[in-house]
């Protein structure tokens, strides 16, 4: 899905599957990451957690990001902010949304995608 990909870069998988490390250890909850790449052309993966406050949320962005970049993978876009309680992380083959709770309760991606398969869910 990412134009020209970073040799050095990981697998899209791989990389999901860290993101989602990196996300749990900055003590995001209900991590999951979903197989999206049969659903959509939009990505492959899809990684998604919630935290508790907007420091959390914000250490979850910043830890998902310092670890993108650790792997050698350029972030593309960022939309949202902490404050608005959704922060979407572009990676090309991987997204990452970083919810509040209520936001994550009221987007319900979960649910929207449920179609596609869970590769990995960190409570």
């Amino acid at each position: 899905m990412s134009a020209l990909p970073d040799a050095t870069a990981p697998e899209p998988q791989v990389l999901a599957r860290e993101l989602a490390q990196a996300s749990s250890d900055a003590f995001a909850n209900d991590v999951l990451v979903l197989d999206i790449a049969a659903i959509t052309t939009l990505a492959d993966y899809f990684v998604i957690s919630s935290a508790d406050n907007e420091r959390m949320l914000r250490a979850v962005v910043r830890d998902v990001s310092d670890r993108a970049a650790k792997e050698g993978v350029r972030l593309i876009r960022q939309e949202g902010t902490p404050e608005s309680g959704w922060v979407l992380l572009d990676f090309g083959d991987v997204v990452v949304h970083a919810f509040s709770k209520q936001e994550r309760e009221f987007y319900q991606l979960d649910r929207l995608w449920a179609d596609a398969p869970r590769i990995l869910v960190i409570q």
